[in-house]
């Protein structure tokens, strides 16, 4: 017998996450709805007269023809609010720290009944216009935050609660929006996922994203407000790297969103997060981290909204005027679930089989980070770091193709490297970086004027290294002249010494602007150094013999953030091991 109950439209097909439906009301595009009797939540992504097709954000299994489909009338969107720090939730924004073992089908994000301590940060009369911070948050277990009023919403304040605490969804501030308007505020409101949220303008990106990793902030630097892509074949460490990144990034939020990703490496994420401490204030990481985790055996449908979750949860923060860290691993799955849904929607494949509008689509996530003057009047920024996982490690296809052309920052991990256990993996000749030129001012004002010209030292020795090694495979190192035999022994050196950093050392997991500064201008030394050596005749040998090239090489390890005074005595103990070995070759030929 046929529901009596009328509702928006009836399924007439389902394959996976994608269905159509006929409507019996205007239904309209990205507009969410609930489906079946599970009321399992959907989207509308095309209409054609009264068909609609939805994709639905959940397990299908049990849904089939004439069940009803209920329109919501709102685009899909998410509640930001006081309560995401510190917590998980998948790919929509649903909580899984409160759901125990499985994720309960048709769950709703809406509730919420902690209560926070409010301040507010305005009075009765104050006009509020968009992105107004009309009070703060205060939570014993995360950073401070801001409540701010939507970026659609002006008026005059006709009442706001004195301090105390509330519920995220209680009525705090009420507005005079003009025409008989009023407009009732609380600590959270929705935002849809999709549309990025507004700003008075963007800025030019200034100071660095500083990560404590040498090849990432001396060699490949990202700014703050820039995005940056790290390809890599399986196993050669991006989620370890963005892991370590999360943790050691001077951000003020991190958002570590895991798309797609294998349940085992997120099941290590969500177990080493909570136990982390945030090596800047000493208290629990969480504090300021919200984790998204979407694995692979998520419904394909929500891996795809996982990444627009993200980035508008990392907005939300940037327009309270903070510093946001997004990290997505990765965007490879994404693209997937992109193309799983164009192949059942029967769409035409482009190249690899993905849809032809992924670029569009990539631009869209990547062009969402930015360093921005708010609504608010505050200055923030969001940096996007997206992993890409590209199949056999081939940089050539189109998922990584495209990211290059969105991103400021790429970073190529490579798998020879890994195999060596050098960490990080990045391949110095494959990666670069269009942030340098902005940055030079940074590294200027922390005493380090030369920088922009040592980096380009390094690059060159590198960059001979590799041509000399190809070399040396046919006519053998020997044979090799002695300029030519210093160039590798130099790369060597910048290579084990400087961008080699063990992730498991205590002292050399981080490494300070201070400490860069010192360790690059010490091995610049060195090189000016060897280089006069060698002009005097003395051998290759003889200077690869000099016991202070093991305290060259193990210097991040064995020079602390606490004992920077020691690198100006390994600079003195350099300086008198090449001014006694000159003195010993002036002596023999005088002899």
């Amino acid at each position: 017998m046929a529901d009596s109950v009328q509702h928006d439209a009836v399924i007439n097909w389902i394959s996976g996450p994608v269905l159509r439906a006929t409507a019996t009301t205007p239904l309209h595009m990205n507009e969410a709805v609930k489906v079946g009797q599970r009321a399992l939540l959907g989207e509308v992504i095309r209409i054609d007269g009264d068909q609609a097709v939805i994709q639905v954000y959940e397990d299908t299994t049990g849904l089939k023809p004439g069940d009803p489909v209920s329109a919501t009338g709102a685009p899909l969107s998410v509640k930001l609010g006081p309560g995401l720090l510190g917590n998980i939730f998948d790919g929509l924004l649903r909580p899984l720290n409160e759901q125990g073992r499985y994720v309960r089908p048709g769950i709703s994000q809406n509730h919420n009944s902690k209560q926070y301590a409010f301040s507010p940060l305005i009075k009765q009369g104050d006009l509020a216009t968009r992105g107004t911070l009309f009070g703060s948050v205060h939570r014993d277990d995360a950073r401070l935050q801001r409540c701010m009023s939507p970026p659609n919403c002006d008026g005059r304040v006709v009442s706001i609660k004195p301090a105390g605490e509330y519920s995220d969804e209680e009525t705090l501030c009420i507005l005079d929006c003009g025409d008989d308007q009023v407009r009732e505020l609380s600590m959270s409101h929705f935002w849809p996922v999709r549309q990025p949220r507004p700003v008075l303008r963007r800025l030019p990106i200034k100071g660095p994203l500083f990560t404590g990793q040498r090849i990432l902030d001396s060699m490949f630097p990202i700014g703050c407000g820039s995005r940056a892509a790290m390809p890599g074949g399986f196993g050669t460490g991006k989620t370890v790297l963005q892991e370590t990144l999360a943790k050691w990034c001077d951000a003020d939020v991190i958002i570590y969103v895991g798309c797609g990703e294998r349940g085992n490496e997120m099941a290590s994420v969500l177990h080493d997060f909570p136990s982390l401490l945030d090596p800047r204030t000493g208290r629990p990481l969480m504090e300021r981290t919200v984790i998204i985790a979407n694995t692979s055996n998520m419904p394909v449908a929500a891996r795809e909204a996982s990444i627009y979750t993200a980035v508008t949860v990392g907005e939300y923060y940037r327009d309270m005027g903070l510093r946001v860290a997004l990290m997505a691993d990765s965007t490879s799955r994404w693209a997937e679930a992109l193309r799983e849904i164009s192949g059942r929607l029967g769409e035409l494949p482009g190249e690899g089989g993905y849809p032809a509008y992924l670029s569009s689509r990539q631009a869209d996530f990547y062009e969402r980070a930015a360093h921005v003057h708010s609504l608010s009047g505050n200055v923030g920024s969001l940096t996007i770091i997206g992993a890409v996982s590209p199949p056999s490690a081939d940089f050539s296809e189109p998922v990584t193709t495209h990211t290059k052309r969105y991103v400021h920052c790429f970073w190529g991990l490579d798998a020879s490297r890994a195999q060596a256990r050098f960490y990080p993996a990045i391949h110095p000749l494959q990666s670069y970086s269009q942030d340098v030129e902005a940055l030079s001012h940074f590294w200027s004002q922390n005493g380090h004027p030369n920088w922009a010209r040592q980096r380009q030292r390094f690059l060159a020795l590198l960059e001979d290294q590799a041509r000399l090694e190809r070399m040396a495979r046919i006519i053998g190192k020997d044979a090799l002249p002695p300029r030519q035999q210093h160039v590798l022994l130099c790369a060597e050196l910048i290579n084990e010494a400087f961008l080699r950093q063990s992730a498991f050392s205590e002292t050399d997991r981080y490494c300070s602007a201070e400490r860069q500064i010192a360790m690059m201008q010490i091995i610049t030394r060195f090189i000016k150094l060897s280089e006069n050596a060698i002009e005097l005749g003395i051998t290759l040998e003889a200077i690869s013999a000099l016991a202070v090239m093991r305290r060259l090489m193990r210097m991040g390890e064995e020079i602390g953030e606490d004992d920077l005074d020691k690198f100006d005595q390994l600079r003195a103990e350099l300086d008198h091991s090449f001014t006694r070995l000159t003195r010993s070759e002036a002596e023999g030929h005088e002899s």
